[in-house]
């Protein structure tokens, strides 16, 4: 309930008082020094009074891609004579905008596809105590493939599993199926529920993943939007398969619209019997609630996530245990992502045969996949998992924006690194991409055309890390950091070439440290950007570093320095 009461204090005073941080701490019960640590961990909380027009330029991927350095100097130039104290423009970490880039917040409200007039204009507003808003546009749901239940009545699967309660037979589909984890790690799914339903002791949870923090990731906010009811109705199927009563939906706190969404459908299943006390007669129970995030790309790791969620910072746990046998409160916890969760529904209500088929070359399903950065329709899409990345980026997406040649993609966001044009027969799938040296994970394609410096957005990718590390393990702490001053220093060009071969050397030794030693997954996959970019794109690399020039243009440009500056992200 921490969150709840500083969240409280927050929107009375816009920032955490000391006094009313004291008062807490004695009205709580709760040491003084557990409250200011998490207060001052997480991005959403201010221990000081912030600034009456608080702006927040998302920096990350698709939005530096599409202009958003450029964006922030230009808003930097127009209110250089403000007052301090009325203005403050700094850079955010993505804020899950990619397919609208360039994005800002202005006091903590999100605006997409912003211009530098329109910036100063929402600024301006708020300096006159406007009250801002993000624009929803109307719009009407769409109709998916993944969805059992287009016309007919919804949660058909709960239904008939409350009445059959044949438990063994979910999971047996479920493993026929093959169905993985679609979050990135590629868990099966069934394996995992097996686990928890074998755990002993009455006291066993359900979480669904729902930050997607990671540059470029946007599917899972698609999916929320247009098919809320599969996401509830697999989290309750994975409740009673597995013996757990209770089932937390954690979503990051930038997705205001589709908090409402699922608050709304959550609603709507308690008042048709398919959520609470005896559901539908059956004499099972499973209570469901949503927990909004208070900021962070490390909550989207599982144990960081259960600590979140328990009142904690957002700090990685050791493992083993694995959640499975000791998660939210030390119990067993099925935690997988939104796209994985509906797909159960799909696999029960159709067959496991029919999710085999629905993919192309061996592969199974269908993926959504969000498509960003320069290309000619952002968005996402729901495609046959198999298909090439040829297919997914010019048949589904529109092909390079302006005609432009494609020059490189990330499959998922930075943690895949970056593959070259020439790999566009890769296809989308769990052990094509991993053979070819990238990975599936949540299905975030980023294209880069020609015009793109290729060690500036490793740069980018490293630093993102550097500013979302939550500083419990020193190799993600000291090397993220030491490679990013490593990186900065490439772009500037006209090293030694002894110099340069040190730097490799280090860089190496950084990489092995940071892969092996990390406590999860993001000081791990720190070193990807910029070892996809060396492997793919060194001669590109080569001409900072030897000769001082960056071919593209881009390195060394004032607003390319603007990205040099600490951004919004975790505070260890």
């Amino acid at each position: 309930m921490i969150f709840d009461d500083l969240r409280a204090i927050q929107l009375r005073h816009g920032f955490l008082p000391r006094a009313e941080l004291e008062s807490l701490s004695s009205r709580t019960q709760t040491p003084l020094y557990q409250i200011h640590s998490v207060a001052s961990f997480y991005p959403h909380f201010h221990l000081v009074p912030p600034a009456r027009a608080e702006v927040r330029v998302c920096a990350d991927m698709s939005c530096h891609l599409n202009g958003a350095c450029e964006l922030r100097a230009e808003l930097e130039q127009r209110f250089a004579g403000t007052r301090r104290g009325e203005v403050e423009i700094r850079d955010v970490s993505c804020l899950g905008r990619c397919d609208q880039a360039p994005a800002l917040s202005v006091n903590d409200q999100i605006f997409t596809g912003v211009s530098a007039d329109r910036g100063e204009a929402l600024v301006r507003s708020a300096l006159r105590g406007e009250e801002l808003h993000e624009t929803h546009p109307q719009q009407a749901r769409v109709t998916c493939a993944s969805d059992p239940y287009p016309e007919t009545e919804k949660y058909g699967t709960l239904r008939e599993l409350l009445a059959s309660k044949d438990w063994d037979a979910v999971l047996v589909k479920l493993k026929e199926s093959e169905l993985r984890g679609m979050g990135g790690a590629g868990f099966p799914t069934a394996m995992k529920w097996d686990l928890v339903r074998k755990q002993p002791g009455p006291e066993k949870y359900i979480v669904c993943n729902a930050d997607e923090s990671e540059p470029g990731t946007i599917k899972d906010r698609f999916i929320m939007t247009h098919l809320p009811h599969l996401l509830v109705e697999g989290m309750v199927l994975a409740g009673l398969v597995t013996g757990a009563k209770q089932g937390i939906l954690y979503i990051r706190h930038e997705y205001h619209l589709q908090e409402e969404i699922l608050g709304e459908e959550i609603r709507r299943a308690y008042r048709s019997g398919l959520l609470g006390k005896n559901l539908l007669g059956s004499g099972l129970d499973f209570e469901l609630k949503v927990f909004v995030s208070p900021g962070g790309y490390i909550c989207g790791e599982e144990s960081a996530l259960l600590e979140a969620i328990e009142g904690h910072r957002a700090e990685p746990r050791n493992k083993p245990p694995f959640p499975g046998v000791a998660g939210l409160w030390q119990k067993p916890t099925v935690i997988n992502n939104v796209e994985t969760f509906i797909n159960v529904p799909q696999v029960l209500a159709r067959g496991a045969e029919w999710y085999k088929s629905a993919g192309r070359n061996g592969s199974r399903g269908l993926k959504f996949v969000g498509v960003s950065g320069h290309i000619a329709k952002p968005g996402v899409y729901e495609v046959p998992m198999g298909i090439t990345m040829r297919e997914m980026l010019f048949d589904h997406a529109g092909g390079v924006r302006g005609g432009r040649a494609l020059k490189a993609f990330a499959p998922s966001g930075p943690s895949s690194g970056y593959l070259p044009a020439s790999m566009l027969e890769v296809r989308l799938d769990f052990k094509a991409l991993a053979d070819a040296g990238s990975m599936l994970g949540s299905g975030a394609i980023v294209v880069c055309d020609e015009t793109t410096c290729m060690l500036d957005m490793a740069l980018n990718a490293v630093r993102f890390y550097r500013n979302e590390s939550c500083g419990k393990c020193v190799p993600c702490r000291m090397g993220s950091q030491k490679m990013v001053d490593l990186l900065a220093r490439w772009t500037q060009g006209n090293v030694a070439d002894a110099q340069y071969r040190a730097d490799l050397a280090l860089l190496d030794d950084l990489s092995l440290a940071m892969s092996q030693t990390s406590i999860c997954g993001l000081g791990q996959i720190v070193p990807a950007p910029i070892q996809s970019v060396l492997k793919h794109f060194r001669e590109e690399v080569d001409a900072h570093v030897l000769r001082g020039a960056c071919p593209s243009g881009i390195c060394g440009t004032p607003a390319s320095r603007t990205g040099e500056a600490n951004r919004v992200g975790i505070r260890p």
